[in-house]
């Protein structure tokens, strides 16, 4: 394992480190210690390295991932995995706000709560919650999933296209065209295998699907007041 100090290592030479390390390296197994809450660490990664960041972080951890896997040893500040393209994140803690915006692939795993807007603009990523997520989650997400095994906060789901969500608890309000739907055999699958993979204890079968109603797709008068 390599060991990157931030205690003595600039936020500068160790993102350019780590994002020097393609799929050729020898170098897979990393480590950052002494975050310290810093913002932007592990960002831009594109090579199939393990990263574990022991302690809590700043904004933008791990943001536009590709392929590697980013381990946060406490909880992420606003924007955890923006943007990510593949590979995987996983945070102990909590997460703040909008965690996992507009990613386009890739796993986020939170093993604590999210805060408001967690999967904003979702385009094809998945977010497996193991606890509670805030208000305006997954507004305008438009496809992947996002799974959530305890309660959700208002507004879920608002202007939502094609993306899935998968709730355990409680809905405080669904957001414009979002709707309950039915959970299907294959979603059934879907979902066992995100719970499986972000190591969640919890039945597929306990969960309510939610998604689009499809009444936003084209201008109607009708829903003049939704838009």
């Amino acid at each position: 394992m390599q060991t990157l100090d931030m205690a003595t290592t600039e936020l500068r030479e160790v993102n350019s480190t780590l994002q020097s390390q393609k799929a050729d390296t020898n170098q897979r197994v990393w480590e950052v210690i002494n975050p310290k809450g810093s913002h932007a660490i592990a960002c831009g990664l594109d090579g199939p390295i393990e990263v574990t960041v022991r302690g809590s972080t700043g904004y933008y951890c791990a943001g536009m991932n590709k392929e590697a896997t980013v381990h946060i040893d406490g909880s992420a500040g606003p924007g955890v995995a923006e943007n990510m393209m593949s590979g995987t994140v996983i945070i102990e803690g909590d997460a703040s706000q909008y965690a996992g915006a507009t990613g386009h692939g890739g796993l986020l795993v939170i093993k604590g709560n999210a805060s408001s807007r967690c999967g904003i603009s979702m385009k094809g990523i998945d977010i497996v919650v193991h606890g509670n997520i805030g208000h305006m989650s997954a507004f305008m997400a438009q496809s992947g999933n996002l799974v959530v095994l305890g309660d959700a906060g208002d507004a879920l789901g608002d202007s939502c296209y094609e993306a899935r969500f998968f709730v355990r608890g409680k809905v405080k309000s669904l957001g414009a065209d979002c709707e309950e739907k039915e959970m299907r055999s294959e979603h059934i699958e879907i979902l066992k295998d995100l719970l499986e993979r972000a190591g969640a204890d919890a039945k597929p079968e306990e969960f309510t699907r939610y998604g689009s109603a499809r009444t936003l797709y084209n201008f109607n008068i009708d829903n003049a007041g939704a838009y």
